[in-house]
Formats: structure tokens, sequence, C-alpha cells
């Protein structure tokens, strides 16, 4: 038999970080919540960097980033996991110390301008592929960069840029070759803010604050070319690709407390005199949800198996990404539901983590993206019904 356990490190690093997210960072939940409700940010990036040192003093630090550059490089699975746990909580706290993953392609004086300084938390990347009419059709961005000696005249509108209005620099994509299209005629090229580009923020209905960004004549030099001229498209699937299970690995910690709250709150809320943990129709929406969140605890984990085994783990992410971000969206529906009109008011959180969690259907590849990519592979034969037990 197949044996699910966890290692016992996993089991210590899981507890150790449920611990510090319990200790130092839930307890910023009320300031959250209240800072919201007038206004505001959530909280400020100096707790939230305050947040990182804490962590990085308890030996958390570059969750996926190589020993070499001071990181933990604990591996696909462990990072699902301490993903969940961080996911257990609506504070937007990431931990520290790590960097875009095709940020390590770059040469040495890159990584050195680049690289290192984001790991440190000096400076600010972002990732810009995304357009007004090339969103999860990323083949058809428009966005242009013409050669201009030694250097590269960029031109274009991106949208929908996860940190670009606090982002110090870009990795940006632009057609360098229209005749070759996206093999071969798409190029990433670093560039600082200070070399032109603006940003405006994009309101959205959660925590999540994008940005359009304007590249209106942008001078960059070739210095600045990650990679390979025309080999951009590859490091644009590769930043796209590999941490997409992340996604429902972080949504599996937000769920899961939701359920718990759904028990507790079933088991001390009366109506007609009795529990409504009694009633059979609360008793659905618990069981549906716990059936749903292992569920996708699994395919998740699977995933991340795969990646940390150097299989091509493309199919099993995007089951992963498709069941854990449905499941985590059904689940805070059921919650909020249980709860009734409490559940709706902001002096709890649900209706704030309802918000939260729809984005995860619609950024880095959509449901509808990621049952085309599914079904394809079937249909084109990429692989075959079963292959995970084969």
């Amino acid at each position: 038999m197949v044996d699910f356990s966890l290692t016992e490190e996993q089991r210590d690093v899981r507890n150790a970080v449920r611990s510090f997210i319990e200790k130092e960072v839930m307890p910023f939940e009320a300031e959250v919540l209240r800072n919201e409700r007038e206004g505001r940010p959530s909280l400020e990036p100096g707790v939230l960097k305050e947040l990182q040192q804490k962590a990085r003093k308890h030996g958390y630090w570059g969750i996926n980033t190589p020993e070499d550059y001071g990181g933990m490089a604990v591996g696909p699975v462990l990072s699902a996991i301490i993903a969940g746990e961080a996911g257990r909580t609506y504070v937007p706290f990431r931990f520290g110390g790590s960097a875009d993953n095709i940020l390590y392609a770059g040469t040495k004086e890159q990584q050195e301008e680049f690289l290192l300084p984001t790991i440190e938390g000096e400076r600010r990347s972002c990732f810009a592929i995304t357009e007004p009419g090339a969103g999860s059709d990323a083949r058809s961005i428009q966005t242009k960069a013409v050669q201009d000696g030694d250097d590269w005249i960029i031109s274009g509108e991106k949208i929908f840029i996860t940190n670009g209005n606090e982002a110090d620099f870009v990795m940006v994509f632009a057609v360098t070759d229209k005749e070759k299209g996206a093999d071969g005629g798409v190029t990433c090229f670093l560039v600082d803010r200070a070399m032109g580009w603006t940003s405006d923020p994009i309101a959205t209905m959660g925590e999540w604050g994008p940005a359009s960004l304007h590249f209106d004549n942008v001078r960059v030099p070739s210095r600045n070319i990650l990679g390979e001229v025309g080999k951009g498209f590859e490091l644009a699937m590769r930043w796209i690709g590999q941490g997409r299970y992340m996604i429902p690995a972080g949504a599996l910690g937000g769920a899961e407390r939701m359920l718990e709250m759904a028990i507790d709150y079933a088991n001390t809320r009366h109506s007609m005199g009795r529990p409504i943990a009694e009633y059979q129709g609360i008793q659905w929406h618990i069981a549906d949800s716990a059936v749903e969140l292992e569920a996708a605890r699994w395919l998740t984990l699977f995933a991340a198996w795969q990646v940390q085994e150097g299989k091509d783990a493309r199919q099993a992410s995007s089951i992963a990404k498709l069941s854990g971000t449905t499941m985590a969206n059904k689940v805070v529906d059921r919650v909020l539901q249980i709860h009734g009109g409490m559940g709706y008011t902001k002096e709890l959180p649900l209706e704030r983590w309802y918000r939260e969690l729809r984005l995860l259907r619609i950024f880095e590849g959509t449901d509808e993206i990621q049952k085309r990519t599914i079904a394809r592979n079937l249909l084109k034969g990429h692989v075959k019904v079963g292959d995970s037990l084969r």
C-alpha cells in the first residue's frame, strides 16, 4: 500500500509553522478587519516586513530558495504544506526570502542587480504578461520591443499585474519578432521603474490590488534581456506553471479553518431549542465540505509530489488548481450560510474570505483554462485516464 502519512520532518515543520502563524500572525486579524472597514490597507508594509523578520529568526526564510542563495529549499511537497498553514489566516502574510523562479535564469550581473536584492527583500519585482486584449491567451500579446542599436524601445500596456504598483522592477514580455509569433518572437526584459514605465492601481473587490503598467517608448539596454532573445514565452510558461499547485495549497488552509469555524458555530448556535448541528441541512453542508476538502488536499499534494520527483506535473497541477480553488469557494459559501446573517456582516471574516477566494478561480489560469488543458491532454493522448496509478 501507498504510505500517505507525513514524514517526521514534515510533521515537525507543519507544527512549527502553525504555531508561528497562530502566535505571531493571527493576532493581527482583528486589526485587518478594522482597517478594511475604515478603508485603509489591511496591514502596513512595515508590519508585514517585521513579521517576515520574526519568521527568519525562527529559521523560516526562502522556503523555495536554493540553499546556495541562503534559502531553505524544502521542496515542493513541504512548500505546499507550509502554504496551507499560512493560508489558515486572512492576514496577507507570506514568508520572505523568495524570488521569482525565472530570475535564476539571469546572468551573474543580473542576479546581483535583481535576484539577490529581491531575495533579501530590498527590491520588489512584478511579472507582466497579461494585456487588455491578452488574458488567458498569452500568445496574443501586443506590447512590442524594437531594437535601436544596443538598446530596445518598449511600447505597450500590461494589466492586472500583481505588485505592479509597489514593484521596483518588472519582468515584462514583449514581441520582438512578430513573424515568429510566441515561439521565437517574444522576449523578456528586466526593466527598472526608473527607466520610465508607470503604473496605475486597479480597484478590486478584495485585498488583491493589481495595476496597469504603461510603457511609452521605454529604452532598455540589451544587457537587461532575461534569457535569450525570442525565448521569453518559455520563461513565461515556466513562471506560470511551476508553482500552480501552490494556489490550491494555500486555499486548503483557509477552507480548513473555515470548516472548523462552522463546526464550532453549529454546536453552539441554537435554533428552536436545539443546536443547529442537529439539523440535517447543516450536517450536509459540513459533510460535503469535508469530503471536497480532503479530495483537494490529496490532489494538491500529488501534484507537488510529481514536481518533486521531476515528473511532468502539468496535468496534475491543473487538476489540483481546478479542484482546490472551486472547493474553497464552495466551502466559504456553505460556512457563510451556516452562520446566517452574521456570516454576511463585516464583524466576521467570512465575507472577506468570500471575496478573496473568488480571485483564485481567475488568476494564473481560469477554471475554463484548466478544464481546457485537462480535456485537451486527454483528447490528444498526452495523458491517459488512470495515468496516476501507472
